[in-house]
């Protein structure tokens, strides 16, 4: 199998850095690190929107007060978690070496969202996918900031696709846009699949159907 890449292609990508606002006071009664992986596990299973408040102030075991000191607020909370989801432990992987080819970085790095999607200690699917499809019109900002992670992935994708088409890796000819365009379409589908309950080895089996359409 080729080397596994992260969902999200960080090496260089622009992480999103909240501003911070933490209030100047008492030293926080809390591990602030634990309630934020805490925090991401909820955003990740429920949604943006879905998750309220109350749901993790009784999960995290603080208070609304707490939150706002350590986090400023929901949204600001919410933006470090996928900030972790995106760089944290949660997407430890493999990254694609630079003498792998464009298929191999490409199926790898579908292979890796698979196994992601379907860990056996994490919610299923991905937290920024089901994230955006959840939030309303009320949530804009919010969805904007996943749009823009999801534009900045394919983005890059397609960058390394066009680098492919210079050294012959791809025919001169490919469409790196569509070709950039269809491979997000296939994570986003695997997101889907796994939350709504397909198990890994489905999601490796779709992959090697998506793999079948590569550029020859």
């Amino acid at each position: 199998m080729p080397a596994a890449v992260n969902y999200f292609i960080v090496d260089d990508m622009k992480n999103i850095e909240p501003t911070p606002r933490r209030r100047m006071g008492r030293p926080l009664s809390f591990d602030r690190q634990a309630a934020l992986d805490q925090a991401m596990r909820l955003f990740w299973r429920h949604g943006y929107e879905g998750t309220s408040i109350n749901h993790l102030t009784t999960a995290l075991g603080i208070t609304p007060p707490s939150i706002y000191t350590a986090f400023g607020d929901k949204k600001g909370l919410f933006l470090e978690a996928v900030n972790l989801y995106l760089t944290g432990p949660a997407a430890a992987g493999e990254t694609a070496g630079s003498d792998a080819t464009a298929r191999e970085f490409v199926e790898g790095f579908l292979r890796n969202s698979a196994i992601r999607f379907t860990g056996s200690d994490t919610p299923a699917g991905c937290l920024v996918a089901s994230a955006a499809i959840s939030c309303s019109a009320s949530a804009a900002d919010v969805r904007g900031e996943l749009t823009a992670i999801r534009l900045d992935t394919e983005g890059k994708l397609r960058d390394r696709l066009a680098r492919a088409t210079e050294v012959g890796e791809l025919p001169a000819d490919t469409d790196v846009d569509a070709l950039a365009a269809l491979v997000m379409t296939v994570v986003q589908g695997l997101s889907t699949l796994a939350r709504d309950g397909a198990t890994r080895e489905k999601l490796m089996r779709v992959i090697d159907v998506a793999m079948k359409a590569w550029p020859q």
